[in-house]
This record gives C-alpha cells, sequence and structure tokens, in this order.
C-alpha cells in the first residue's frame, strides 16, 4: 500500500493471464494499426463492467458487429477484473483445467469448502506457499469456457 498526501493507495494487482483462447482484433476488422492500439490500451484500461461496455459500444460503432476473437478480448478484460476481486495473481490453463493462483496472504480457505460444495469433483485445491485451484472444464466452446472462469471468479 502507498501512501499519497496522507491517503493509503491501493496498489492495483497485476493479474497475469495465460489462456489459450483466440483473443486478439483481426487485420480485416481494424486495418489502420493506430486505431488498433488505442483500442488494445482502451481495453487494457478496463476496471469496471461499465468501462467494458462502453469499449464494446464504441468499438460496435465505429467498427461493425465484432468478431469471436474481439469478443474473446473483452471477455479476458472480464475475467482480469474478476481476478483482482477474488485476489488471483494468476490464471493458466493447463490441458482440460484453468488453474487460479492465489495471494497467500488474502486467500481463505473456507473457500475451498464453498467451491468444492457447488463444483464437487470438477475443483481441486492445492495448499502452500502459493495456493493454487484448478477448476476443469467440461467439454464446451471457447466462449462457454471462457463465460465459467468468469462465473468461477464471482463466486470466489
Amino acid at each position: 500500500m502507498k501512501e499519497m498526501q496522507g491517503i493509503e493507495v491501493q496498489e492495483e494487482q497485476d493479474v497475469q493471464i495465460d489462456l489459450s483462447f483466440s483473443s486478439y482484433i483481426p487485420e480485416d476488422y481494424i486495418e489502420n494499426s493506430s486505431q488498433k492500439i488505442e483500442i488494445y490500451q482502451d481495453i487494457a484500461l478496463c476496471k469496471t463492467e461499465e468501462d467494458i461496455q462502453n469499449i464494446t459500444d464504441e468499438i460496435i460503432d465505429r467498427y461493425g458487429a465484432m468478431p469471436k476473437e474481439v469478443e474473446n478480448l473483452l471477455e479476458i478484460a472480464r475475467i482480469k477484473n474478476g481476478a483482482r476481486k477474488a485476489n488471483v495473481l494468476k490464471i493458466t490453463q493447463k490441458r482440460d483445467g484453468i488453474v487460479f493462483f492465489y495471494d497467500n496472504h488474502k486467500f481463505a480457505i473456507s473457500l475451498v469448502d464453498k467451491l468444492v460444495k457447488q463444483y464437487n469433483r470438477r475443483v481441486r485445491f492445492s495448499p502452500g506457499k502459493d495456493p493454487y485451484i484448478t477448476l476443469f472444464l467440461e467439454g464446451k466452446n471457447e466462449r462457454e469456457k471462457l463465460k465459467e472462469v468468469e462465473e468461477f471468479l464471482e463466486k470466489c
């Protein structure tokens, strides 16, 4: 935590996301590279659902219906925001599962009981210095998997 002029400022946790979903702006959707960079930056700066909704509206207004890769990019921004709220430092994909690495100092073991009750055998907890939970995804398409990751984070 940093202090600015006597006010404590919460340092924003950077969340590392390594998921193998197609999430980018295709060349044929936004051809101008500076406009493309601007959209990437705007998406990266999204901190709330309202921010994501605003950039979604702007993209559709300026460039038309979004391809699934751009929708996935926005979904990953939602996941990143959810991860911050859930004290998740890193999300990676391992075969048929998604692994959520938690901030050890802010991890509540009661979360594990809650998630096991809800997801049963689809979650596995690994304690230690850097605790993590693996969520096993059932055979779904990219969009459904991204939504499931977002919903999982909301429950954390």
